[in-house]
């Protein structure tokens, strides 16, 4: 199970597993950002190469315009997936 949404703070916080079932709501509420934004990791349990590929197209789209997206509280895991990928070139990435 996937889970997507706006923290208190403003951070979008993701949870569970983010794999090609769930990329279509992913993209769907990524799609909607039109600013910088800090995205919550802590309860990312697995991401996919889908995954990746919407937070690529995501970031690629926001650059556009001078904004970013951060990500906060990756796991170890997930980081390597991130490292392994190259994508800690691409994100700003805070580990836990």
């Amino acid at each position: 199970m996937f889970e997507i949404d706006y923290a208190e703070s403003g951070e979008v916080v993701c949870s569970g597993r983010l794999d090609a079932a769930q990329s279509a709501r992913a993209e769907a509420f990524l799609g909607r950002l039109e600013t910088s934004h800090t995205l919550d990791f802590e309860r990312l349990e697995y991401i996919s190469s889908a995954g990746l590929a919407i937070l690529l197209k995501t970031q690629k789209r926001l650059s556009g315009s001078g904004a970013a997206i951060k990500i906060i509280n990756v796991n170890r895991h997930i980081y390597d997936i991130f490292r392994y990928s190259g994508f800690n070139a691409i994100f700003e990435i805070e580990t836990l």
